[in-house]
């Protein structure tokens, strides 16, 4: 290349990975160029956050595509995949300059601004929607994000730590399991294997520990099996190939940490694999295998006679050595090892082109059906929930009386099988039978077995809303909630109108302008994606949208943008003849009481500098308030009871002692309540009560109570909690 841009100080990588482009005939040069001339030029003033010329990030992601074998549009995506939300240049130029089809792949690449959403979960689904969208259009476009995402990975270590947690859940949760399913095996292990270096550091030095103590006497093991088979196959059979490896750190940590298995119970650790030209060479090979070592009972599979999902074929056995190691064979023809290891990516780097469009279709069939669960989806949190559920890397294999096979991620139900079926077999569906013996509707279905659903035709019969408890897949879920959604419309509405009503109610949230009250509900009915405040109200109706976890968020929309601004007290009627003053119960002052009880609402907890007010109960005394609170009238003079409100001041001659309660939303890192419990410690703040608990996923709510003596105190402690790693918001509880 002859006029390619550098500066003195740093080598983008782009000359060296260019030398091997112009080695393929199958990608346009000019072009590639031109496209890292473009992205160099629109990058040249940014860095990254390690320091290094951004320019370095796209080139990097380009690399990984191009040793996938993806192809020359795929590539000048990722070279400019970027380019238009960072810099200058829009969509319609990047068109005009490299066409339509590079154009749809920056547009679905293109990273989401910022989207004007309160809570993690629903910029999380929005994502994961305009993901699987972009997927329908074009598969080309997850494949590039998927190699975005792992070279964001390889670098995370320049991000803060909570933010490393936050990638990293993102990575195990969505983005890895999307490559399994697309059967992209070398970036599934990689991103796995990062994500849990960043996830649980001691579990992941500890696996590596183990394993290189292993090292020297698995590499002298492996090599000794290998040899063995190869002496006893390729006699038999023409251009073998056998070769050995170790399983992935994410493998074994699966099994160690979350299936509660010891380091030694795992049957393979080292495996052997065997690459063969036919199909009658596989079952041959099955068999000198089992003739040379013992098999392990219960752990043979056959993915070649029932692929997997994502169309992974290998027989696969766990067999014992001669001196008693256990490791697995796994043996495929090398048309299947290509698809294993490269996945839907294989039709571009062994040139199966976008021909075969039937198989290519039958292959992303998930993606049309995580498109429709979303679609059937009211919650940000319930979609991603859902997507994650049906994700989810272990399944099971379960055929109906005809012989069809059905993929179901492990844990499912019989209702589950009935509405991978068909959503109208689950509808009717009034009992079920498996291997011919009829079953309980929440019986879990396992690979191999025959699954009879028996349905009902008779009118107004239909599933149980009880089935939303039992049922493991979000497609399930989704048509559930879709037929309540269709079938019972005016009892939703009428349900969920009253279980908002009390809910905001129990929340103190008031506003009596009719008018300000519906606004504030078609805001909140909006960010869950309802058109119209029935829309929302039939949702929570019929348990599509669960009111209860959405407080947090309503709350603070209504701290921050409704509350009704303080007003000047208003001076209140008091038909109270002493002019005597209380000084009672801490240091607060009534006005025109003597000997009085007096308590601090729990409602707003006031603390010392705060303006109150007191207000006569019945016979139990006089309770104080925040001026502001939301069960103080604005107006008292016009209030249903005013001869009962009361002025009050706290004493300033007496050194007070109050308890406030916060309600601290962080980050769900780990360390976060040793955190915030040392930063009070160490500012000499009395902690009464100290509760934490996840609320969604990535996140947490830790509630203190403590002891301040004014506003002031109260005040510095935010500031002091604020700084914590991780924490974005606090707020008071009841106000």
């Amino acid at each position: 290349m002859s006029d390619t841009v550098y500066t003195d100080d740093y080598n983008d990588g782009f000359e060296e990975f260019f030398s091997e482009i112009k080695k393929n005939p199958q990608y346009d040069c000019d072009k590639i160029e031109k496209a890292y001339k473009l992205a160099h030029d629109a990058h040249k003033n940014q860095r990254r956050r390690s320091g290094e010329p951004y320019i370095m990030h796209p080139v990097a992601v380009a690399k990984i595509l191009f040793k996938l074998g993806m192809d020359n549009e795929c590539i000048i995506g990722a070279l400019l995949h970027d380019v238009v939300e960072d810099t200058e240049y829009n969509i319609d130029y990047i068109r005009e300059q490299f066409g339509d089809e590079v154009a749809l792949l920056v547009d679905g690449v293109t990273k989401l601004g910022q989207i004007p959403l309160s809570t993690r979960e629903e910029v999380q689904a929005e994502n994961i929607r305009k993901m699987f969208m972009a997927m329908n259009e074009d598969i080309r476009v997850i494949i590039i994000k998927l190699c975005d995402r792992l070279h964001n990975m390889r670098t995370l270590q320049h991000m803060p730590p909570y933010k490393q947690r936050e990638k990293s859940l993102e990575t195990l949760e969505i983005y890895a399991p999307i490559a399994h399913r697309l059967g992209i095996r070398p970036i599934k292990e990689e991103l796995e294997d990062l994500a849990i270096y960043y996830l649980d550091p001691i579990a992941y030095k500890e696996i590596e520990k183990n394993l290189s103590m292993q090292k020297e006497q698995g590499e002298a093991f492996l090599k000794e099996i290998t040899t063995q088979i190869k002496e006893k196959i390729e006699p038999v059979m023409k251009n073998v190939q056998i070769t050995s490896r170790v399983k992935s750190v994410h493998g074994i940590f699966r099994k160690v940490y979350m299936k509660g298995k010891d380091f030694e119970q795992i049957f393979d650790i080292y495996a052997v694999r065997i690459i063969v030209d036919s199909l009658i060479d596989c079952y041959n090979a099955l068999g000198i295998v089992h003739d040379m070592y013992k098999p392990i009972p219960g752990r043979f599979k056959d993915y070649i006679s029932m692929p997997k999902p994502n169309m992974y074929q290998s027989l696969h056995t766990t067999v014992l050595s001669q001196s008693g190691i256990p490791f697995e064979i796994q043996i495929r023809t090398w048309e299947m090892h290509r698809t294993a290891e490269f996945g839907i990516a294989a039709h571009w780097k062994y040139k199966l082109g976008k021909g075969g469009k039937d198989e290519m279709d039958n292959r992303l069939e998930w993606i049309h059906r995580m498109l429709e669960t979303g679609n059937n989806t009211d919650t940000a949190e319930e979609l991603v929930a859902n997507i994650k559920g049906d994700l989810s890397v272990d399944e099971v294999f379960v055929f109906t009386p005809k012989g069809d096979v059905k993929s179901l991620p492990k844990g499912s139900t019989v209702i589950d099988f009935a509405y991978a079926i068909h959503s109208a077999v689950g509808n009717k569906m009034v009992g079920a039978k498996v291997n011919g013996k009829i079953v309980n509707l929440d019986y879990q279905v396992k690979t191999g077995e025959i699954v009879e659903i028996l349905t009902s035709n008779q009118q107004g019969k239909g599933p149980s809303r009880d089935w939303l408890k039992i049922v493991k897949t979000g497609e399930s879920r989704s048509k559930i909630r879709a037929w309540f959604k269709k079938e019972k419309r005016e009892e939703n509405i009428v349900r969920g109108k009253s279980e908002v009503e009390h809910e905001l109610k129990r929340n103190f949230i008031r506003l009596e302008d009719s008018e300000k009250y519906e606004a504030f509900l078609k805001k909140i009915a909006e960010r869950q994606h309802c058109t119209n405040l029935d829309d929302f109200y039939a949702a929570v109706g019929y348990g599509g949208i669960q009111i209860t976890r959405l407080m947090p968020g309503i709350k603070d929309e209504y701290n921050r943008n409704w509350k009704p601004s303080e007003t000047a007290p208003q001076k209140p009627v008091l038909n109270v003849e002493s002019n005597t003053s209380s000084k009672n119960s801490g240091g607060v002052v009534v006005e025109g009481i003597d000997n009085c009880l007096v308590k601090m609402a729990r409602c707003c907890t006031p603390v010392p500098g705060e303006e109150i007010i007191g207000f006569i109960n019945r016979g139990t005394g006089l309770t104080i308030h925040r001026r502001d609170c939301v069960n103080v009238p604005k107006n008292i003079e016009l209030s249903a009871e005013p001869d009962r409100w009361v002025n009050a001041h706290w004493d300033s001659n007496v050194q007070i002692e109050a308890r406030s309660t916060l309600d601290v939303y962080a980050i769900d890192r780990d360390g976060v309540v040793l955190d915030i419990a040392t930063k009070m410690a160490n500012s000499h703040v009395k902690i009464h009560s100290i509760n934490a608990r996840p609320i969604n996923d990535g996140n947490c709510l830790t509630t203190l109570t403590i002891s301040v003596n004014s506003r002031e105190h109260l005040d510095s402690i935010v500031k002091t909690l604020n700084k914590v790693d991780g924490v974005y918001h606090i707020e008071r509880s009841g106000g």
